[in-house]
């Protein structure tokens, strides 16, 4: 590629109409798989599971969307799939009719196999769309589409205190009409994909036969803290987002639909400080955006189960703010640290980083059942210390610098 070439690649302009199309991809997409936890408190006693089944379901979902997200990445960034993005969509809508339909756990373990691998597909592919479209505005771009997915995990408490509780299990069944619009609307954005794709194949056969995209031995270590880093808050969000709504009804007195509605608060802070979080890393560095949004949220996790009911929303607020401020800037951080292996590196940061976080839904579970909801809350506000692990990354300027040995 000549250095025109390539200025030109640089001076690319945001492209806002994509960056919207995949971000409401991501919505339906993440709305499908908060289908499932939604679900909870209604399956949880029409079918009599107990947490730790609960936990399992939530393990399957989330380790097959995680685990395989690497996978799918790694062989896009090889051959990338434009068209994969509506078959991963569709994917998910036979899991959600499944959902709907299943008359036992072992049945909604299958059913929620199939949701977990049409995100999957989707997740790498559309990260990549991301990172095109994104222009120099990367932060902000990977916030707008990691806007969506947010935005779309949101909505479960809303879904359970809407949807669920007067439908019942089939209330899923409404999800399938939302995936085949979701389809239609990522068909379309793949085409868009599929033109980019002749300037990106050309840059990744110059970077293969100069041999420059070789890993530099700090960038797999970065990465490997950058993955506990998400490890832990995945576990956290696990434990609020899983087993928290229990915790509420049981500690406080709190009916279903009450429940629901404290932690859309959590969520919906979430989102905003996705979207948020971006910018202000743009601004202030993505290094310092990760350590503040662990290390600034753990004291307010820690004092969490000990507040009463009135102090529980305004700490929701500013937890679910901050601490999902990093969501979006984990993700540029990686591509920065692989931009030749953006599949991966979304792969590992939204996929499998979040599957070991899986792990956590299923350990939380079995201790819920054996040692009670008030412990496991007790654990899990320990757990955004551990976020002192971003203090070792490697900061703005020196990936920079790692970043122009690989290209």
């Amino acid at each position: 590629m000549s250095n025109t070439a390539k200025k030109a690649e640089l001076r690319q302009a945001t492209t806002y109409s994509i960056l919207f199309a995949i971000s409401a991809g991501h919505f339906i997409n993440d709305s499908i798989q908060s289908v499932v936890p939604a679900m909870f408190p209604i399956i949880e006693r029409s079918l009599d599971l107990s947490y730790a089944q609960l936990g399992w379901i939530a393990f399957v979902l989330n380790m097959t969307s995680s685990v395989m997200q690497p996978v799918f990445g790694a062989a896009a960034d090889r051959k990338p799939q434009p068209y994969l993005l509506p078959v991963g969509m569709g994917l998910s809508m036979i899991g959600v009719i499944a959902f709907g339909l299943s008359p036992s756990f072992s049945f909604l373990l299958l059913a929620v196999l199939f949701i977990g691998l049409g995100s999957a597909v989707f997740h790498p592919e559309g990260s990549r769309v991301a990172f095109m479209a994104a222009g120099q505005k990367r932060g902000l771009a990977q916030s707008i589409y990691q806007m969506g997915g947010n935005g779309g995990q949101s909505l479960a408490p809303i879904f359970t205190a809407f949807i669920f509780v007067p439908l019942g299990q089939k209330g899923s069944l409404l999800f399938a009409a939302v995936t085949a619009g979701g389809a239609i609307l990522l068909t379309k954005v793949s085409a868009w994909y599929k033109q980019r794709l002749s300037i990106q194949s050309a840059r990744k056969k110059q970077l293969t036969a100069s041999g420059k995209n070789k890993l530099h031995a700090r960038v797999k270590w970065a990465m490997i803290l950058l993955i506990f880093f998400v490890f832990a808050r995945s576990w956290y969000a696990a434990a609020i987002t899983n087993f928290y709504q229990f915790y509420l009804i049981e500690d406080y007195g709190l009916s279903i639909k009450q429940a629901q509605l404290y932690l859309f608060v959590y969520l919906a802070a979430g989102v905003a400080g996705t979207f948020l979080g971006g910018p202000l890393a743009d601004r202030f560095g993505r290094k310092n955006l990760l350590v503040f949004s662990m290390l600034g949220a753990a004291p307010l996790a820690a004092i969490l189960p000990y507040v009463p009911l009135a102090a529980v929303l305004p700490l929701f607020l500013l937890i679910g703010f901050i601490l999902l401020s990093s969501f979006s800037v984990a993700v540029v951080y990686a591509q920065e640290l692989l931009p030749n292996k953006v599949g991966m590196a979304s792969g590992l940061i939204v996929g499998l980083a979040f599957g070991m976080g899986a792990i956590g839904s299923v350990v939380l579970g079995v201790l819920a059942d054996s040692i009670g909801l008030k412990f496991i809350m007790i654990l899990a506000s320990l757990l955004p210390l551990l976020g002192i692990s971003a203090l070792w990354l490697p900061g703005d300027q020196k990936v920079r610098e790692l970043q122009t040995k690989n290209e």
